[in-house]
């Protein structure tokens, strides 16, 4: 990985955040930390960051609402939470607040270089517009449209829609949709896809007559035109 990389951690345990400090300037990215999240929001909203790494408890401003702050600011900005909060609530909080990835405490190294390496991959650019029935998506603006009329989706809500369009009339597994949409690897036997998808449904109005994304029991969900 290029060495320009810059990596901010807002972690309020100097053990942690120096153990994470030390090991990612040897796999050669540039690290700042900060242990303070008021400290720690001023420096995510400067712009200088390729990728944040945030504590969810911290002194000052949490870190979901630096998630929240920067998200409005970046819409592409990777953003991976550390925490020792684990239920599938707090999980689906922090991913609904604008989170990429959720590695919870303790976690290993490894996997940690891992998730990184896969949030900062090159993006590649593909088709702009996608339509589904009455549903048009725009990646290049980032809107989503049904009866000419505009629907307001956060953050993962849109890459979950993205995803799916794209694969459309494709069985999508669960496992998959995880996988690609949030880049993580979570227990995707959790209730986090499914709170999605109903937020998903209930934003563009779908009912049983027009239920383009149908859910197929044990296996996943699939985008189809009726």
């Amino acid at each position: 990985m290029p060495s320009h990389m810059n990596i901010l951690v807002v972690e309020d345990e100097p053990g942690i955040a120096n153990f994470i400090k030390q090991g990612l300037e040897e796999e050669n990215y540039h690290v700042d930390v900060e242990e303070n999240g008021d400290e720690g929001l001023q420096k995510a909203l400067s712009g200088k960051y390729d990728l944040l790494l945030l504590d969810w408890m911290l002194p000052g401003v949490s870190g979901i609402e630096i998630c929240r702050q920067t998200r409005k600011l970046y819409a592409d900005l990777p953003i991976i939470f550390l925490t020792a909060k684990d239920t599938v609530e707090e999980t689906i909080f922090g991913l609904q607040a604008g989170a990429n990835d959720y590695l919870k405490k303790p976690f290993n190294f490894d996997e940690l270089v891992e998730r990184i390496k896969v949030q900062l991959r090159p993006k590649i650019r593909e088709q702009e517009t996608l339509t589904l029935g009455d549903i048009i998506l725009d990646t290049s603006t980032h809107q989503v449209f049904r009866k000419e009329e505009e629907i307001i989706l956060t953050q993962k809500e849109f890459a979950l829609l993205e995803y799916l369009m794209r694969n459309k009339g494709k069985v999508c597994k669960r496992a998959r949709i995880m996988n690609n949409v949030w880049d993580a690897q979570f227990d995707y036997n959790t209730g986090v896809l499914d709170v999605f998808i109903n937020a998903l449904r209930k934003k563009l109005n779908l009912n049983k007559e027009e239920d383009y994304i149908q859910t197929i029991r044990g296996v996943g969900y699939i985008a189809k035109e009726l």
